[in-house]
């Protein structure tokens, strides 16, 4: 009789365990930021970067994917990978030591942006419009956006700052126009 309690208890402990341990594994990796909210979006993989010699070759397959894309809802997905690839180049750039490059390359990626919510409204008047997953998916890589803009002038020698600040109006109005979508 003890041994059925024994081995009843035992099956129960494991079966209770063994999701209270991945409950309370899944709060260790957690990091708490007070006063600062980090934004999970996750960019793509940049690929090749610009101070790479076979980049020329990237900006021409980027540029033949640009012409030869006719739907507009699909040049603004295209123009946001686009954009969150330079984002994360960036990134790498400033990590490489190349802050010119870096600043450079995320104007670029904004520039991009700052196009998508005039595809959208174009694509709307002409009766498509974009799905509401996809509003909300801008949306956070904008908040993405801003975050790294932040975090570069952050690492910057303070004469550069100036060149992000600009970067960081073009994300407002990004931001301003995606509010009215």
């Amino acid at each position: 009789m003890l041994k059925k309690y024994l081995l009843g208890f035992l099956v129960f402990f494991f079966l209770l365990s063994t999701p209270m341990s991945f409950y309370l594994l899944s709060f260790s990796n957690t990091t708490v930021i007070f006063g600062q909210e980090k934004v999970m979006y996750n960019l793509p993989y940049p690929g090749i970067l610009p101070d790479h010699p076979l980049y020329p070759l990237k900006a021409i397959r980027d540029k033949l994917t640009d012409l030869t894309t006719r739907d507009y809802v699909k040049k603004a997905n295209i123009y946001l990978l686009f954009s969150d690839k330079r984002a994360a180049m960036s990134v790498a750039l400033l990590k490489k030591g190349k802050n010119q490059l870096a600043i450079d390359t995320f104007s670029k990626g904004e520039k991009y942006f700052l196009k998508i919510p005039d595809l959208l409204v174009t694509s709307k008047k002409q009766g498509v419009s974009a799905s509401s997953d996809f509003i909300v998916t801008l949306k956070l890589s904008n908040a993405k956006h801003r975050e790294l803009i932040n975090e570069v002038a952050g690492e910057l020698p303070q004469g550069q700052n100036q060149e992000m600040l600009e970067i960081l109006k073009m994300n407002q109005e990004i931001k301003d126009k995606l509010e009215k979508l």
